[in-house]
């Protein structure tokens, strides 16, 4: 995940743009009510969101970050303009149902709650009302790459996998209404900018050029499956995971890759700034409040980045200083980017690093925080996305590290990507969040980018703190 400081000197690429949208308002300060009444609002705003929530579960909503829609969904999610507006509809709606509650007549705790489903709805239905679907995919995540991490979806039942069979040949479905959103995206001038899609090709092609079904990451859950399904069930299931990866998902990366090579990458717009886009200073605006919560405008971000610029760079001044390095900064950049004692040799010796990193931090996290019932693994990330893929992304269950370019992942930085994406990062965040039954599931499951990046930049403060930072180039 991008860091605050990422985020904001992505955002100040794009000139001040006057307000195009509303924010949602601050809730405002708790004001007395009588205690009839404010059981009445909770009641009112309960029955709101359950209702909205139940149905953005059951795939009515948007579908999650992997693609994925719910565990027991036998097909991928619908993300075609009709569907699209259909949702606009009812998040505008839910919307003037919440603007109907006085926030002062809610209970403390739903005062919170009420601030922070208002925002997430919002954000919901403004990037539908800017088409934002017509972009899925960007220079990180892309919406083929992301079935990777369906196939980590827990499956117990053999109903369970042939859910996850019936949704791998909805594929090419959802693939073509992708292709639909994008050829709009192009008709209008919405797009990925044409400088940074050398080389996209290379994510979608590693599937489209398969041979074997059983290499793909996507039949990962067939080669071990449950002693509970009867082993003739279990060939059966494998067989046709097979032919579903086979004779569906494969040719369905060939023909996005036809699309993307022919006619995405040669019409993709020349401009760079998000303001050049149709709707763009609103599209700014609203990518600024939803990543920030905060309704700054890009010129005040610009100034932040700045700041933080020259603060850091104050910073590695020193530390260039501590290790008596003789040269310019340049060249120190230089030295940090080639000298072969900064990288692994192999990607089982990075592996095993950012294992060692986390143990250490295992050993003392007990001092500073409660700690959750759940664990997580470290796995490299699948190596049809590593190409384009971060260096490393934590989640509930899971810290993903990029081996892939190895003479790219440079030894002092793993304590911080570490500590910002697993112990105590990101794992652990959702494993706590999990936990926290008297919360809203809208609460426990969401993901809010201000607060969660902000935790993972605490997280890689505390490291100093819990001496997990060895060198100075840490």
């Amino acid at each position: 995940m991008k860091s605050p400081l990422v985020t904001a000197l992505l955002l100040a690429l794009a000139l001040p743009a006057p307000a195009a949208f509303a924010a949602p308002p601050a809730a405002p300060a708790a004001a007395p009510a009588s205690l009839a009444t404010e059981h009445a609002a909770d009641a009112q705003f309960r029955a709101i969101y359950e209702k909205e929530w139940t149905w953005r579960q059951d795939g009515g909503g948007e579908a999650s970050e992997d693609g994925d829609g719910p565990a027991n969904a036998t097909r991928m999610p619908d993300v075609g303009a009709a569907a699209q507006q259909a949702r606009l509809k009812v998040w505008d709606a839910v919307l003037a149902q919440l603007d109907r509650i006085d926030p002062a007549t809610l209970s403390p705790d739903n005062q919170i709650n009420y601030a922070i489903y208002r925002d997430q709805v919002f954000n919901l239905a403004a990037d539908v009302r800017l088409r934002g679907y017509e972009m899925p995919f960007n220079a990180d995540s892309s919406f083929w790459s992301n079935l990777s991490f369906m196939a980590r979806r827990e499956m117990k039942t053999a109903q369970d996998f042939r859910n996850y069979i019936a949704r791998l040949n909805d594929v090419p479905r959802y693939f073509d209404q992708q292709t639909d959103n994008m050829r709009a995206g192009l008709k209008r001038g919405f797009s990925v900018p044409r400088a940074v899609l050398d080389g996209r090709e290379v994510s979608i092609a590693t599937v489209s050029e398969l041979k074997d079904p059983t290499q793909s990451p996507l039949y990962a859950p067939f080669k071990k499956l449950p002693a509970s399904i009867p082993a003739a069930e279990q060939a059966q299931l494998q067989e046709q995971a097979r032919q579903a990866i086979g004779g569906a998902v494969v040719p369905a990366f060939a023909k996005l890759r036809t699309f993307f090579v022919t006619e995405y990458v040669p019409q993709a717009r020349t401009t760079l700034a998000a303001e050049a886009m149709p709707d763009g200073k609103a599209y700014y605006k609203q990518q600024i409040h939803e990543y920030t919560t905060l309704d700054l405008t890009p010129q005040q971000i610009h100034e932040i980045g700045l700041k933080e610029v020259a603060r850091i760079q104050s910073e590695m001044n020193g530390i260039i200083q501590q290790v008596q390095f003789k040269g310019s900064f340049a060249e120190f950049l230089t030295f940090l980017r080639t000298d072969p004692q900064f990288y692994a040799k192999t990607p089982d010796e990075l592996l095993h690093r950012a294992a060692w990193i986390s143990k250490r931090v295992d050993g003392v996290i007990g001092k500073y925080m409660t700690l959750p019932r759940a664990r997580f693994t470290i796995v490299p990330v699948p190596p049809d996305i590593a190409p384009f893929w971060t260096a490393g992304r934590g989640g509930m269950g899971t810290y993903w590290l990029n081996t892939y370019n190895l003479p790219a992942r440079p030894l002092y930085n793993l304590p911080a990507l570490t500590l910002h994406e697993s112990d105590p990062g990101h794992a652990l965040q959702g494993a706590l969040a999990a936990e926290q039954g008297e919360q809203p599931e809208f609460r426990r499951t969401a993901y809010i980018s201000a607060y969660g990046e902000g935790w993972g930049l605490y997280c890689e403060k505390l490291g100093v703190e819990m001496g997990i930072y060895e060198t100075p180039y840490e």
